[in-house]
């Protein structure tokens, strides 16, 4: 599966895509609101949102981009690479 997560700490990257890899998953970060955000979030199988560590921009993009693509969306509150790893386990 493809996955999108928006937020998390940036020095935490490497991290973040280790454990995906490591599922099986590919997965791109995007840390912060940018220029163009629906078309660098692409077109993956499911979003995760960092909650504690992004705008609230941010997020409500986020969230509108899930609902009007029907894909599924996982707000998380915490940013650690566990709670990673529970995310991709329940997908």
């Amino acid at each position: 599966m493809s996955f999108v997560l928006i937020g998390g700490m940036d020095r935490l990257k490497k991290s973040y895509m280790a454990v995906a890899e490591q599922g099986g998953h590919s997965l791109k970060c995007l840390s912060r609101n940018e220029c163009n955000f629906n078309d660098k979030i692409g077109h993956p199988d499911a979003l995760i949102v960092f909650t504690n560590k992004v705008s609230h921009e941010a997020k409500r993009k986020a969230v509108q981009f899930a609902n009007t693509r029907n894909i599924p969306l996982h707000l998380v509150h915490s940013c650690g690479v566990s709670s990673l790893k529970e995310c991709l386990k329940g997908s």
